[in-house]
């Protein structure tokens, strides 16, 4: 139930996927298949990196940290919706709500600065393979990684203070199945100027900046793909970012989708919740079946692994 004027929130109420009894069950099966898919796909992809030393390079370093980060993203929100399908509590606690939109906001911000340095590494690769191993070094490259998630969690505590900062005294009822910056900003009973304005301007300049140096990134892919002469030369540069280029669309694209696509009276709450599902859980899954389907190396290491460990037992 709501929480209302003149009553400090002390925890919030998350609506949960669907108001029908009927369909919590069905969902509860779909998503924790989705869920174990998700993590099954994204450890195969870690355990190839690890195990294989001709995957001991730069460019499946920063893929292991997007299994990472595809890994430890839908963790924040799934097992609580889960749970929630289950029984009929479907409350959070104030710190509990406060550090699940802390971590998906730093794990999300995290993987928006990943996929903008995987572009430029493919970048460097492509348009400058000479210089490239002089460019993106080890030391480098790790640096890189420490930078995008230094980042993400900077700008995830900073929206997350702003956003508990404020007074919350009216209704508890997070209409969503996790806590997320715009439907608890909407709950507070104080000026909110300050925290819209941080997720805007914070936002925007982050989000616009990551999306250009992944956007401009290819277009020089591109253009220098297109300069090669010979027919197997392009196939070989294509197959290189081809991979990448799918997971950025499918990341954008849903994102995009889920947080930009304007409201309308005919879609109910519930759908609303369900294709924002699109963004939190269905991407973290995709995202090792396209690198294991278009990336040869890491199809073969896979088989290597997998076979290695049965023949093993």
């Amino acid at each position: 139930m709501d929480v209302y004027n003149g009553t400090t929130v002390t925890h919030f109420i998350l609506t949960g996927l669907s108001d029908l009894p009927e369909v919590r069950y069905p969902l509860f099966v779909a998503f924790a298949i989705i869920y174990q898919v998700a993590l099954v796909g994204n450890g195969s992809i870690l355990l190839a990196i690890g195990t294989e030393a001709k995957l001991h390079m730069t460019m499946y370093y920063f893929l292991a940290n997007l299994s990472l980060l595809d890994m430890f993203c839908p963790s924040t929100t799934v097992p609580k919706m889960l749970h929630n399908l289950l029984t009929e509590d479907h409350s959070i606690s104030f710190a509990g709500c406060a550090l699940q939109l802390y971590f998906l906001v730093a794990l999300a911000g995290t993987e928006i600065f990943l996929l903008a340095v995987m572009a430029y590494d493919r970048y460097e690769a492509i348009c400058f393979p000479l210089r490239y191993s002089v460019i993106i070094t080890k030391a480098r490259c790790a640096q890189l990684v420490c930078g995008t998630w230094a980042a993400g969690f900077l700008n995830s505590t900073i929206h997350t203070v702003s956003t508990f900062s404020l007074s919350f005294c009216r209704s508890n009822l997070v209409k969503q199945y996790y806590c997320d910056i715009p439907q608890i900003v909407a709950l507070s009973c104080s000026s909110t100027y300050v925290a819209e304005m941080l997720a805007l301007v914070i936002g925007g300049v982050l989000g616009s900046r990551t999306f250009m140096t992944t956007l401009i990134s290819y277009v020089y892919i591109i253009s220098a793909i297109l300069k090669i002469q010979s027919a197997e030369g392009k196939h070989k540069a294509f197959s290189t970012c081809t991979s990448h280029l799918l997971v950025v669309s499918l990341f954008y694209g849903t994102a995009i989708f889920t947080y930009i696509r304007p409201s309308s009276s005919r879609h109910s709450p519930a759908r609303d919740r369900l294709i924002s599902m699109l963004y939190g859980v269905i991407t973290p899954m995709l995202n090792p079946v396209i690198y294991s389907l278009r990336n040869t190396e890491v199809k073969k290491a896979l088989r290597r692994a997998v076979c290695g460990r049965v023949c093993s037992q």
